[in-house]
């Protein structure tokens, strides 16, 4: 088969390579793909949301599967536009990808089907929104843009002053655009957070191994919220209970609400939980495979990913019986000084091989934000690579990571030194 991947970043190297492990591959492109992943897919310089482009080069090509991976692409419809070409394709359609692209949309959805999730209220003008911050009271409140921000749309205000400041950012300077047109308001959930991926035929589930992200830029989960500093798999707050009530009361509800909407959901289905004093809650819904997630989940998946993907586009998921590997997987993100705010590109990077890897057994150096000129690599993003190691278990993942972490080296790299320890 000849597959696209569609994207640039980590989640991207780690479909690439998960999906060269496949027989039944015999070429993967990238587009536009990065330094790193050019060593294992041809990279064509197409950007992801350039639709139009993309099936064209598909259509060409003869591409036998498009994965499409980004949030973009998926919400401005790019599955619908490769179907239409008769090209097979990983990744739900324009009408399911609203599950992440309206926060608003899929807040209604659980309130709808009764799916637990933190209570929330939607506003569309600044001033109503403040005054209902004001009316409630309550803090820390959180404030989530509408639509699509890069993993970044959502404020945790602490103080009344912060929610005025977060609500006058999102909805008068618009520093997100127009999906910060509406917010929504919600409650603010304690607990341990955990990140499930799903794969879905749009009727059976399938859940991967839970994983835990980190989202806040500095240690002890201090700092700006990024796209995500690290992750380890499994969770260790994902028990079998857990998993079963999740099964339960959130995963086939949403599938089974998305289908009744004539919205059949199909591919990853990411869920984003919290773990309350009161059971599980979702605090959100990504329509793609999550980043940094991917890079630990994927390394520990033992059946062939194509076999899957081909199982979830002919809706007979339910067949197939999905192995993974015991033991667990941990991925550090070495990022620029300076992300999420500026920093600067082009700097080399030092301790990599040709193809951009360590020769260390059990370790994978997953590129995000790299290019290759004259045979180096330059960083060229905020998060440049996620070093992730599998072990026979968390700690010896965590220990194989941050050694190979050691390895690696660039002005200014800037990565949390406790990732997995809480």
């Amino acid at each position: 088969m000849k597959i696209l991947v569609v994207g640039s970043g980590g989640r991207e190297h780690a479909l690439v390579r998960a999906i060269k492990k496949s027989s039944k591959v015999e070429k993967i492109y990238c587009c536009p793909g990065n330094g790193g992943i050019s060593a294992d897919a041809e990279c064509v310089n197409i950007k992801a949301t350039d639709i139009d482009a993309m099936v064209e080069f598909a259509v060409k090509e003869k591409i036998d599967l498009a994965v499409v991976a980004p949030d973009d692409p998926l919400a401005m419809g790019m599955v619908d536009r490769m179907n239409e070409k008769g090209i097979m394709t990983f990744g739900p359609r324009q009408n399911a990808a609203v599950i992440e692209s309206s926060k608003v949309f899929s807040k209604n959805l659980m309130k709808d089907f009764g799916i637990p999730t933190a209570s929330y209220e939607v506003i569309d003008n600044a001033e109503a929104a403040i005054a209902y911050i004001e009316k409630q009271n309550k803090f820390p409140v959180v404030i989530k843009a509408d639509g699509l921000a890069l993993g970044k749309g959502v404020i945790i205000a602490e103080t009344m002053q912060e929610a005025k400041d977060g609500i006058n950012s999102i909805m008068e300077d618009k520093i997100f655009g127009a999906s910060g047109n509406k917010v929504v308001i919600e409650e603010f959930m304690t607990g341990p957070e955990v990140s499930v991926l799903a794969f879905t035929d749009g009727k059976t589930v399938k859940p991967m191994v839970s994983s835990m992200d980190h989202k806040r830029a500095y240690d002890g989960d201090k700092g700006p919220n990024t796209g995500g500093m690290g992750t380890i798999a499994p969770n260790p707050y994902y028990t079998s209970e857990v998993a079963k009530q999740c099964m339960d009361e959130i995963f086939l509800p949403t599938i089974r609400a998305m289908e009744k909407l004539g919205r059949p959901f199909k591919g990853c289905l990411y869920f984003g939980l919290m773990i309350t004093p009161n059971g599980p809650r979702v605090i959100e819904y990504n329509c793609r495979f999550g980043d940094p997630e991917t890079q630990v989940v994927l390394p520990l998946l033992k059946t062939d990913l194509v076999d899957i993907m081909l199982a979830i586009y002919e809706e007979r998921l339910h067949e197939l019986d999905i192995e993974w590997h015991d033991g667990g997987a941990a991925c550090v993100i070495m990022a620029s000084g300076g992300y999420p705010g500026s920093y600067p590109k082009g700097l080399p990077i030092s301790g990599l091989n040709e193809n951009g890897q360590l020769e260390l057994a059990d370790v994978t150096v997953y590129h995000a934000g790299t290019k290759k000129e004259d045979g180096s690599y330059l960083t060229n993003g905020g998060r440049v690579m996620g070093v992730t190691a599998v072990g026979s278990d968390k700690a010896d993942a965590l220990r194989k990571a941050y050694d190979a972490v050691g390895k690696i080296s660039f002005e200014n790299a800037h990565f949390r030194k406790d990732i997995g320890t809480k």
